[in-house]
């Protein structure tokens, strides 16, 4: 049996012992009643639109991150510059040193999810590989070096004057250790997170494939903290205290009509954390999840339990700014949003 066919079978069994790594819409299936419940009482299928009121359908779908980001004051991110289509690899150079962005740096489109052609770009090769694939306009964002990156997810109630943090996800990026025996191929094999990526690492690390790491040593095969790509996600619950509520109620004084959602930050310690010393690199509005559920042995019904009470929190929150005055996107306009996204990401997902 050849390795390639061992690993598919090896994958496939993975993808359905384990919960985490199922289809997406098969873990959001039993949420389905629960939006036409929330969509009979709202009179809306687009209830949610409304949940943040400055992002485009309140960050379910279509929003562009770049339009996100500004939002964000530009103390809590890294430098970013959005890139419009067509360019060269002369004018994104151009533009980069302009704004003080050196590789390594983070190039990602300015629609998408779930980790779709985000890539960290090292050099020109990099650069002009990425511009032959990337089909619209796209983000060019400093890479931060902070060691620990979170995600947290944050709701307010429009009708309360202080919000909460309802999860806090830590991330281990995807990594292999050697045991001065194996190869970085062989250790890869034998790594159920790595596997799935196989395609992928094969092709980007084919120069050190037959790499035999020392024992210890620890090989990172991808820097970019997203579940799909292999990252690792920790239920960092126990770091919710009053001291980082504060923190983020504070932080999202600053950002005008949000309520509902998740920051993806980097940061140098959990003391940072707490006192709000972040680099925020993505903010994510309603379509985001508390991504903590992901953490191994976290059981199917515990992550259904949370992702019904966030659907509930979801519907509260664009209620009450429906009764502040945002409006639910027209059924026609979201139909429409709903096509042009799929279609972009359709594509290449």
């Amino acid at each position: 049996m050849n390795t390639p066919f061992r690993i598919r079978l090896m994958n496939f069994y993975t993808r359905w012992r384990y919960w985490e790594h199922w289809p997406f819409g098969l873990l959001q299936a039993p949420l389905f009643l629960q939006w036409l419940w929330f969509s009979f009482r709202s009179k809306s299928l687009f209830y949610f639109t409304a949940s943040n009121p400055s992002i485009y359908t309140g960050g379910m779908m279509g929003e562009s991150k770049s339009e996100v980001l500004d939002l964000i004051p530009v103390d809590l991110k890294p430098k970013t510059i959005l890139l419009k289509l067509p360019a060269s690899a002369e004018m994104v150079l151009d533009a980069m040193n302009k704004a003080g962005i050196s590789f390594p740096c983070i190039f990602k489109p300015d629609l998408g999810e779930r980790g779709w052609m985000v890539n960290v770009i090292r050099g020109q090769g990099d650069l002009k590989d990425y511009l032959k694939k990337v089909p619209i306009d796209f983000i060019v964002q400093e890479y931060v070096h902070e060691p620990m990156e979170f995600g947290v997810y944050y709701v307010r109630k429009p009708e309360e004057s202080q919000g909460k943090v309802v999860s806090v996800t830590g991330k281990m990026m995807l990594s292999v250790t050697g045991d001065g025996k194996k190869s970085i191929g062989q250790l890869i094999e034998r790594n159920r997170r790595a596997r799935l990526q196989y395609k992928k690492l094969r092709r980007e690390f084919e120069d050190q494939w037959e790499t035999v790491l020392e024992k210890g040593e620890t090989f990172e095969l991808n820097p970019i903290g997203n579940h799909c790509l292999g990252t690792t996600f920790l239920n960092c619950g126990n770091l919710i205290d009053e001291r980082l509520e504060k923190s983020f109620n504070d932080l999202v004084d600053r950002i005008p009509g949000f309520y509902f959602g998740r920051f993806d930050l980097r940061c140098a310690s959990e003391a940072d954390l707490r006192l709000g010393r972040v680099k925020i690199m993505e903010l994510n509005g309603c379509g985001a999840e508390p991504s903590h559920i992901y953490q191994p042995g976290f059981s199917i019904w515990s992550a259904w339990r949370t992702l019904f009470r966030h659907m509930n929190d979801l519907y509260e929150v664009s209620v009450q700014n429906s009764k502040r005055g945002t409006s639910y996107m027209s059924f026609g306009e979201g139909i429409k949003v709903y096509k042009r996204t799929t279609a972009i990401l359709g594509k290449d997902l």
